[in-house]
């Protein structure tokens, strides 16, 4: 079953996301800090983390070049969950090494999509996660 964290300081948005997720086939737990969801990228090894950008004293975008900077947890697949919407914050999250983003208000059908396309580009890299990477480049405007 894949794992999804979740990484929200506000609990109503964590609470809104573990929401949309329950039913489905992942397992899902949630952390309120970018601490905390480092700490659980190592200890429980998440397939997907769907991050929250502004955090107090850990930003999302902090937590995701962590997580790109330690082996360990370079693998795991992030989208940055965010209110921004500024093509400067996009390339900034794409420059964090996010794999994905998505813009609050969140969309079920549409958190779960690309939660799925982007496990599905951890299994298949070639093509599918070429194909995620050029989607996110066109969204970011780079």
């Amino acid at each position: 079953m894949p794992r999804v964290l979740i990484v929200d300081d506000s609990q109503p948005n964590a609470e809104l996301l573990e929401a949309h997720l329950d039913g489905t086939e992942f397992d899902v737990r949630i952390v309120t800090t970018g601490d905390d969801a480092l700490a659980a990228a190592r200890e429980w090894h998440p397939d997907v983390i769907l991050l929250d950008v502004m955090m107090p004293r850990v930003s999302g975008f902090e937590v995701c070049e962590r997580l790109r900077g330690d082996a360990a947890t370079r693998p795991v697949g992030v989208i940055m969950v965010t209110a921004l919407d500024q093509p400067a914050d996009i390339e900034k999250a794409v420059a964090a090494g996010t794999d994905d983003f998505i813009t609050k208000p969140i969309n079920k059908t549409e958190l779960l999509l690309r939660v799925r396309a982007l496990l599905d580009a951890r299994t298949q890299p070639t093509d599918t996660g070429r194909a995620l990477a050029y989607m996110g480049r066109v969204q970011a405007g780079v």
